[in-house]
């Protein structure tokens, strides 16, 4: 997968919007990020501990913890040569998930998302 990959799926996510952080791409929803692309090759998104201890430990070679105490408050990156379309959506819906506001997860859900 690629930065575009990244950027198409995310922007597709109701309420989604693309802005920078720290001049490099962020994704957002009501100004709160979800992920981010910080590095060629790499895509952070917030995750909660839980999901975080899942995931790196179901595919250790396509998620591992930021490094620091961010990556101790769940963010996590992700190996964009590693992931294939599913894993990339399903982790960007997941972050999203985890940033936006009730109103906007019922409305996806009952739109089938």
């Amino acid at each position: 997968m690629t930065p575009e990959d990244v950027r198409r799926i995310a922007l597709q996510l109701p309420g989604a919007i693309e802005k920078s952080h720290f001049g490099k791409p962020d994704f957002r929803v009501r100004d709160r990020v979800f992920a981010t692309l910080p590095k060629v090759g790499d895509a952070v998104i917030k995750l909660t501990r839980d999901q975080q201890e899942l995931m790196c430990a179901a595919e250790p070679a396509l998620f591992r913890p930021v490094d620091g105490g961010w990556g101790k408050k769940g963010w996590t990156r992700v190996t964009l040569a590693a992931a294939d379309e599913r894993t990339l959506l399903s982790a960007l819906v997941t972050a999203w998930r985890n940033t936006a506001p009730v109103t906007l997860r019922k409305a996806f859900d009952l739109a089938g998302g």
